[in-house]
Parts: structure tokens; C-alpha cells; sequence
């Protein structure tokens, strides 16, 4: 299996066969508003270009998967190539009608899309009010027979949903974002940097971060992050690569893939029609 970074919490996984680009951000600098609203320090976003590796994953993505319909996860550009070339968006069940009315040839995923075993588990992307206006967001444990198996957070806080996954599923490899985000005001809306190393301490193996150094209410950095790795002794199990970056993980020859569990189905409620207008 192969992690290459992109930009913020775009990247492109490689399990077996397929070459999935997750929650693509295009882009170009500046594009888009500032997310950051009280404070000081708002900056039109993204932050950075995308890396020259971007369009050589870009020419070897089979389908895309995407987390939520946030703008710094699927903005319009991203939309707009996708379809273009008509790849497969994949989805969990709320957002899926959404993504579709955007002329988009979307499924959703359930236990045995994409030729693995997958879960999709719901999460919360802050608490409180504010959580709930950011609607609703989920992560996914996808487990190939022949890949070490992942679980991409998604954009969360350290929810019970979370913890109970990581010991569960005991995935081989975590994906989550480390910004720690807020928007000036109220709490964050990302896993704090100090939920970082509770989750870092409750994965089973190696848990790599993204969402750092590319939107300007994210002030966590690389260096400050990887410093409280290193000061916590959880430094050998944290990834933080570079945007560009590509990292390679084998099947432990011990590990046993989890059975995921179906989750209900969900539909569409209030939350969702609220936030899909500002998405």
C-alpha cells in the first residue's frame, strides 16, 4: 500500500489495483476565501500549491473517494475534473444525492466496494453547535486481503465512534488530520494537537497526519508536531510527510483483518440540506 500526499487532505492511496485520490483539492493558491473569521491571521486558502507530483497522481487515479463535501476536501475545480473524465466518486450515504445533483457518477460505499471489506464509521467534525454545523462527516476502514488495512478518519475530533474503531478494527495503518482547526473562536474543530497523541497511543500501528500547513485556520505545524511526537516517545509511529511526499506500508505478516460492520443506512435530514449550500 502507498500514501502519497498531495495537499492538505488530498492524497492519493494505492491498494491492489486501484489508485484512489482522496477528498481532492485543485485549487490553484488564493482561489478561495479564508475559513479562519476571528483573530487575525485570515488568508486566502489554499496556503501552497500543489506539488509537481500532483499530476502524476492525477494521471494515475482510477476513482476518487471523498470524506465530506467541505471545500478544502472537493472544491469546484475538483469537481469539475472529475467530471470531466467521469471517474467514480465514492461516498457514504448521506452525502451521496448531494454529489450527484452536481452531475457527478457517485456510489456509496458499502461492505464490499472496491473489492475490499469496508466500514464506513461516523464521526463528529467538532462539538457542540459548531460540530453540528459543520455537518456531517464520516471516516472508512477499507481492507484489501492482500494490503495492510487503513482507517481514514476524515475530519474529526476524538469522538468515542473513533476510539472504539481503532480498538475493533485494529487498522494497520490511521490517516487523520492534525491541524487542529478553528475558526477563531469556540472550540477546534480537528483533533488537538494533545487528541493527537491520545490517538497516536490508541492506534495499534502507524498513523500518519495530513491537513497541515495548507488552510489558514489550521495552526498546527509539521516541526511543532513532530517535536510533541518525539517529546511523548510516540515519534517512531507517526508519520508527517511533506506534501509530494510517498509512503510504502507491507502486510504484517501477523495481522488479521477485522470483520467491518454494516452500518445503518442513513438518509439525507436537516443537517445535511443546511450545510450542502455552503458546500
Amino acid at each position: 500500500m502507498k500514501i502519497r500526499q498531495l495537499r492538505n487532505a488530498t492524497l492519493l492511496l494505492t491498494i491492489a489495483d486501484q489508485h484512489l485520490l482522496v477528498d481532492p483539492m485543485l485549487s490553484d493558491p488564493g482561489a478561495m476565501p479564508g475559513f479562519k473569521m476571528f483573530g487575525g491571521g485570515r488568508r486566502r486558502n489554499p496556503l501552497v500549491p500543489l506539488p509537481k507530483e500532483a499530476q502524476a497522481c492525477l494521471d494515475e487515479t482510477t476513482a476518487v473517494l471523498v470524506t465530506h463535501e467541505h471545500p478544502d476536501h472537493f472544491d469546484k475545480p475538483a469537481v469539475e475534473w472529475v467530471r470531466q473524465r467521469d471517474l467514480t466518486v465514492w461516498a457514504h450515504d448521506v452525502d451521496a444525492p448531494s454529489l450527484r445533483k452536481k452531475g457527478l457518477n457517485v456510489r456509496e460505499l458499502d461492505t464490499h466496494a472496491l473489492g475490499m471489506s469496508v466500514e464506513v464509521i461516523p464521526t463528529a467534525h467538532g462539538r457542540g453547535p459548531l460540530g453540528w454545523l459543520m455537518g456531517p462527516v464520516c471516516g472508512y476502514f477499507l481492507a484489501h486481503p492482500m494490503e495492510p488495512s487503513i482507517y481514514l478518519t476524515g475530519d474529526s475530533v476524538l469522538t468515542p465512534n473513533v476510539l472504539e474503531a481503532l480498538e475493533r478494527l485494529r487498522p494497520d495503518v490511521v490517516v487523520a488530520p492534525a491541524g487542529a482547526a478553528n475558526f477563531g473562536v469556540g472550540p477546534d474543530i480537528l483533533f488537538s494537537v494533545d487528541e493527537v497523541v491520545t490517538l497516536v497511543r490508541h492506534a495499534p500501528y502507524d498513523v500518519v497526519f495530513n491537513h497541515l500547513e495548507a488552510v489558514d485556520h489550521c495552526p498546527t505545524t509539521r516541526q511543532g508536531l513532530r517535536a510533541r511526537m518525539d517529546a511523548e516517545g510516540l515519534g517512531d509511529r507517526a508519520h508527517i510527510p511533506k506534501d509530494g511526499e510517498e509512503l510504502t506500508f507491507d502486510r504484517r505478516e501477523s495481522s488479521h483483518h477485522a470483520q467491518p460492520k454494516d452500518h445503518p443506512r442513513r438518509r439525507p435530514g436537516f443537517q445535511k440540506w443546511l450545510t450542502a449550500k455552503f458546500a
